[in-house]
């Protein structure tokens, strides 16, 4: 069986990389491994680690989620942030046979500027097949909405809302939440947060992943938009005459900087109590 890499970053998603995947596949005796590079955030004054592995981790996911709704095997890893050695690393450690690398455009890929297809290919001896994904002009074959929550994570207002998201049409779900500091109590205290929303959204079917973003929603929103291609905002909160994140503006103030729709799902006063 032919051990396949598939390296990608932003591209996660892509038309043209799903049907390769899919094409392959079809081909038969393949097993597919994703790697996804950490990236660093653009926008907050502090790098948080666990954020910045949690946003590869959860494209990783929505790959592997991809692949096992077509019925295609594969694994996938967080890799190192240079990705030539993320993909060397891989091959080393999973006997690779083939590569496919996933990249943008020639005029926006910084990996095409560091001539990744070919320095690999040369490194490896492994055909390389290179995808090139346009998602700004072509965008993904479903939407992708970005969830920021925090204590209403896991409140019912938020499930039916995303519910009826699915119903309309094909989506997939990021959910951030941000940590209320850096210390490993909050970030314990966010992650079972979002673990309790994510099993209440498998628990419907609904394909999500999720990861604990920045301490500022604000800044946990906007890197989240840098890492993934997003179609809409759902932010949710406590009800409006409770939530910090209404008083300081946080919803006009990520439509007016996302240029994307948001949408506002406030919890009830009895459940935000």
């Amino acid at each position: 069986m032919a051990n396949i890499l598939v390296l990608a970053n932003e591209t996660i998603g892509g038309a043209e990389l799903l049907d390769a995947i899919r094409e392959r596949a079809k081909e038969g005796d393949a097993r597919f491994y994703v790697v996804v590079p950490q990236s660093r955030p653009r926008h907050g004054a502090v790098v948080y680690d666990e954020a910045v592995r949690d946003s590869a981790q959860v494209r990783v996911d929505l790959m592997l989620a991809f692949m096992d709704d077509e019925g295609i095997a594969g694994a996938g890893e967080v890799g190192d942030a240079d990705p030539y050695n993320a993909a060397v690393d891989a091959v080393g450690a999973h006997g690779i046979n083939e590569i496919i690398i996933s990249t943008l455009p020639a005029t926006t890929s910084g990996w095409l500027r560091r001539d990744l297809p070919e320095r690999l290919e040369k490194e490896t001896g492994l055909p390389v097949r290179h995808i090139v994904v346009d998602v700004d002009s072509e965008g993904l074959p479903f939407d992708v909405a970005l969830v920021l929550a925090n204590q209403t994570a896991a409140g019912g207002e938020l499930v039916q809302h995303l519910k009826r998201l699915a119903e309309e049409g094909p989506h997939r779900f990021i959910v951030v939440v941000p940590q209320d500091s850096g210390d490993g109590r909050a970030v314990r205290a966010a992650r079972e947060r979002l673990g309790r929303l994510l099993d209440s959204l498998d628990d419907e079917d609904i394909v999500a992943a999720g990861m604990i973003g920045d301490p500022d929603p604000y800044t946990a929103a906007m890197n989240a938009l840098q890492y993934f291609h997003i179609s809409e905002v759902v932010v949710s909160t406590l009800p409006s005459n409770r939530s910090a994140w209404v008083e300081k503006g946080l919803v006009e103030k990520i439509q007016q900087n996302s240029g994307k729709p948001v949408q506002h799902v406030e919890a009830r006063e009895e459940a935000a109590a």
